[in-house]
């Protein structure tokens, strides 16, 4: 946005940027006679040992694009990510971060989803990338401020990299008379004396010019500098390359600026757009990051070569796909590397009519062009490559089932009629093929067929509302076989539901889970009032009754599977399946038909892979909770319920006082050793009866099928039954009907995240396993680091009433992200109890300052004011707090005294307290006083008839204090 704005104030001097000579004017030398470009690692290279050796500056490796400790980012979009701690003033004293003083780097970035989401943008133009490096410097705590950060830019830029001066321009932050800002001239003064012509320098408002890391908390001006792609040849056109940010203020919570304690310098500068200007390409896809990249995918793929088009001259958007396919493999290949995997989007290797595994062929030439800068790319190499061709070929071949079920679809569409959501939607990532719906829509537009965008849009609120119920479902009614219905299914002698393919699957030599489908018959149709049918109608939402299925229809704690079916012979109509439920033995499922169906019918039904393998990791993981609470409480623990979905699980215990910070990590530690050692779980069905006398088989009290499905982990069920054995004391052994994994190493974590006291002796937690298991830790790691930072501050005392108060105010700040975090239960507790502590000498230290100034005041107040039956007069105070203190403290002193003190804070905020003498009442009271006062300022007053306070807003401070005299004087 900043180029086209920037551009824009220049006098709309922004034009497509053409592909033409950029060096020079029209007499251009041959191409032979130029130096050779610089190369992008040359570029880099020269950065970092600019910083480090001429400036003194320590170079730091980039970041994971995996943000730590940090749920606001998915992925690391900006070099300061990692520094937001000493920002913050949270970093722990202790830590490697706490002594950086001037530190450079080049960061992996990505952006993709949330505020900064280029995802759109990628392929389309020349310039937006999925993944980028950021160049960086910073100066942390006031180490150095604009003057060098400014010419230390400028000499690089002019002087390393001979950019020509006359090509570079700046803008400064032009202030913000709204927020009381003034323009940041010292920039534009600095710019100035290094060089730049004023034509070059250009002010604009805080939209361009001012940086926020958020809502709230630090913030400042920046300056930025541009490059001119035009040179001298027509209207300049405006690419930025640098931004240097100076972070000087605080944005409170209640939306005011306040100086930041420390001042720092954090500039960053993308590398792609840097090497583009010292290539002479107006294109970053032209320089030597991409060309390699865009040869290996000509040759791999066949298609004509890259042109380098944009929009209409890009025939059939064979550029676009080459720039999606580049930009693609390098965010793939950064991401898995750092333990993220943002899934796949293989659309763009179709238009280049890729061959299979085409992909996974691009990795090692990505290896190629970072390797060296990022060597987790080169350890991981081999792991991408087949991750990445694991998952291209799943695509292709749900891309080709798509291809036809949109042909299909189109056959039985009228002219001009939208084509349906729900197929659409059973096509995208959110239903069932696992298609992007941009993708869908450029199919689409291909044919020149549009999308209902308005169907689509309520399908996917539909599908947030059903994920935010997430731990505690509310059981929705849905449909259900009534008395009669059952009745009559016995009556005509109709056998239960056979569910046992549910329990039909198998691992992958490559660790990944195969669900098999499964081919069944429709016996029975019901609409949703409970009324039998023989077939329904195009759009119904009805219920199947089918003689077998492979859904896992919600018991025992696991939420019902979900998925579609399909009729045998027409594979390309999805029947959306939202669940299964269990009646008296029969499974009833709730689906909408796309077309008609009747009862006889042959279909073929498959479950949702990623929301059932979400079950059984949580399922598992409930088995080794259970377990382990056993462990660390005693063997007499009874589990009292649970339940589970692929977010999260709940799990009841039976316990007299509620667990320790330590008992709970102590679980923790129990399970996470247990899926360490990936033991196999096995399952079993046996005679009920050969699970009655088993020491230590954990079954609830509930009545169980015969035979019964036995799940045991680490040693096999026959082994686990044998009384001898003692192997249930040992290990996990449990009746349950559940699907669970076959090996406990994909559970990867459990977090315990929530405890609370049900009942008089129930104990209810809640738990995260894997990646978002993972995330708590982080999250609580950050905040126990923000709790120590905060305990070094108090530690080190103070004597400025601002700073204290800053500081009782961020302790509170700590105490609701910590009361309210996804993090580690035990160590919320930890955090909890010390900061209960801190919050108490927070306070105490403030009440003592704030005496010991109101003391100060209240003296100088004396002397200023004769003996008399008023005292009206201003004080400086930081807080309403102060001001009452000084006001008690003048009426102490003078008891004869009426007392009212105004006290002018930032954009025109006045605070008031006043007290009236004994003697004065009770026809003058402090309450109406303060109000007179306070309302005469357009604000409010509250209080009693000896004391009272309030606020208002007046540039005219006068005027207030003479309403106050005149009021008292008059009730006197």
């Amino acid at each position: 946005g900043m180029a086209a704005s920037m551009a824009a104030a220049a006098g709309g001097l922004r034009r497509a940027i053409r592909r033409s000579p950029l060096w020079g004017g029209p007499s251009r030398r041959p191409l032979s006679s130029e130096p050779p470009p610089a190369q992008a690692t040359a570029v880099r290279d020269a950065f970092l040992s600019f910083f480090r050796d001429r400036h003194g500056h320590r170079l730091v490796p980039s970041a994971s694009v995996r943000p730590r400790g940090d749920p606001s980012l998915l992925f690391v979009n900006a070099g300061m990510n990692q520094f937001k701690p000493i920002f913050l003033g949270t970093v722990n004293p202790r830590s490697e971060m706490a002594g950086f003083r001037r530190v450079a780097n080049s960061q992996k970035c990505v952006r993709a989803g949330g505020r900064h989401n280029d995802l759109e943008d990628v392929g389309r133009d020349l310039s937006h990338h999925t993944f980028f490096e950021m160049l960086g410097n910073w100066a942390f705590g006031g180490e150095y401020f604009k003057e060098e950060a400014c010419s230390m830019a400028w000499e690089l830029l002019t002087q390393v990299y001979g950019i020509p001066k006359d090509r570079l321009w700046v803008s400064y932050f032009g202030g913000d008379p709204k927020a009381g800002l003034d323009p940041d001239l010292e920039s534009r003064d600095i710019w100035l004396n290094l060089g730049v012509h004023a034509s070059h320098v250009l002010s604009f408002g805080p939209e361009e010019n001012f940086w926020e890391m958020g809502d709230t908390g630090p913030c400042g001006p920046c300056t930025e500098i541009h490059y001119d792609l035009a040179g001298r040849v027509g209207a300049p056109q405006l690419v930025e390359l640098w931004n240097l940010v100076f972070i000087q203020h605080n944005r409170e919570t209640d939306g005011s600026l306040q100086p930041l304690p420390q001042r720092h310098v954090d500039t960053g500068m993308g590398l792609e757009r840097l090497v583009a200007v010292l290539q002479g390409t107006p294109s970053t896809y032209d320089t030597d990051l991409f060309s390699p990249l865009l040869k290996a995918i000509h040759q791999g793929c066949g298609a004509p070569p890259y042109l380098g088009q944009v929009g209409a001259a890009d025939k059939g958007r064979t550029d676009m796909a080459y720039r999606v396919v580049a930009d693609h493999i390098r965010t793939l290949s950064v991401c898995i590397a750092d333990g993220v995997y943002p899934g796949m989007s293989g659309r763009q290797g179709l238009v280049l009519q890729a061959p299979p595994g085409f992909l996974g062929s691009l990795v090692p030439v990505v290896v190629e062009i970072l390797g060296d800068t990022y060597p987790e790319l080169q350890k991981h190499s081999a792991q991408i490559a087949s991750l990445v061709s694991e998952e291209e070929a799943a695509f292709l071949a749900s891309l080709q089932r798509g291809r036809r079920i949109i042909d299909q679809t189109l056959r039985c569409l009228g002219p001009s009629e939208l084509f349906p959501a729900e197929v659409a939607w059973s096509l995208s990532l959110s239903g069932n093929l696992g298609l992007p719906l941009d993708l869908v829509e450029l199919m689409l537009e291909e044919k020149g067929v549009q999308l209902d965008s308005a169907g689509l849009a309520r399908l996917a609120q539909e599908e947030a509302k059903l994920r935010s119920r997430q731990a505690e479902p509310v059981q929705r009614q849905g449909l259900q076989l009534n008395v009669h219905a059952l009745g009559e299914l016995q009556r005509r002698g109709v056998p239960p539901t056979d569910d046992s393919p549910k329990y039909n699957y198998s691992l992958r030599p490559s660790g990944g889970y195969e669900f098999n489908p499964c081919e069944a018959q429709v016996l029975q149709l019901y609409l949703e009032d409970g009324t039998a049918v023989a077939s329904v109608g195009k759009g119904q939402h009805c219920g199947l009754l089918l003689d077998k299925t492979n859904f896992y229809a919600e018991q025992g704690g696991q939420a019902s599977d979900r998925g579609y079916l399909v009729r045998v012979g027409q594979e390309d109509v999805l029947f959306p399946v939202a669940r299964a439920q269990i009646c008296g033995g029969f499974i009833l499922h709730e689906a909408v038909a796309p077309e008609g169906l009747k009862v006889g019918d042959q279909v073929q039904l498959h479950v949702d892979e990623a929301w059932r393998l979400g079950c059984m990791e949580k399922h598992t993981a409930t088995h080794l909770l259970n377990w382990a609470l056993r462990q660390a409480l005693g063997p007499g623990t009874e589990q009292r319920g649970s339940h589970l979905n692929p977010e999260r699980l709940r799990f009841d215990v039976a316990t007299q006082a509620p667990l320790t910070p330590e008992q709970l990590q102590a679980v923790e530690g129990t399970v996470q050793e247990a899926v360490g050692q990936d033991e196999a779980v096995y399952m079993e069905e046996v005679a009920l009866a050969h699970t009655a006398h088993v020491p230590g088989l954990r079954s609830l009290d509930e009545v169980y099928p015969d035979p019964v499905r036995v799940v045991s982990v680490g040693v096999p069920v026959a082994r686990a039954l044998d009384p001898a054995s003692q192997a249930a004391l040992q290990t996990s052994v449990e009746l349950c009907c559940g699907t669970h994994l076959l090996r406990t190493g994909a559970v990867g974590d459990l977090v315990i995240i929530g405890e609370r006291q049900l009942t008089k002796g129930t104990v209810r937690l809640l738990a995260v396993t894997g990646e978002q298991a993972q995330q708590a830790r982080e999250v609580g790691q950050s905040l126990a680091q923000e709790v120590e930072a905060a305990t070094e501050r108090l530690s080190r005392g103070s004597q400025d009433v601002v700073e204290a108060h800053r500081l009782s105010k961020d302790m509170g700040r700590l105490i609701d992200a910590v009361d309210t975090a996804v993090m580690p239960q035990w160590q919320r507790r930890e955090l909890q109890a010390a900061l209960k502590v801190l919050q108490r000498r927070a306070n105490t230290a403030l009440r003592k300052l704030e005496l010991r100034q109101a003391a100060q005041k209240t003296q100088e107040l004396l002397q200023r004011h004769s003996e008399g039956p008023l005292i009206v007069d201003t004080v400086a105070a930081e807080s309403l707090s102060v001001l009452v203190k000084v006001v008690r403290q003048l009426c102490e002193r003078a008891p004869c005294t009426s007392v009212l003190l105004l006290s002018p804070q930032p954009q025109g905020h006045v605070l008031c307290a006043c007290q009236v003498a004994q003697s004065a009442m009770p026809a003058f009271t402090a309450e109406a006083w303060a109000l007179a006062v306070c309302s005469h300022m357009g604000g409010k007053a509250w209080g009693s008839q000896v004391v009272a306070q309030g606020t208002g807003t007046t540039a005219d401070l006068e005027a207030a204090l003479s309403t106050a005299r005149t009021y008292a004087l008059d009730q006197l």
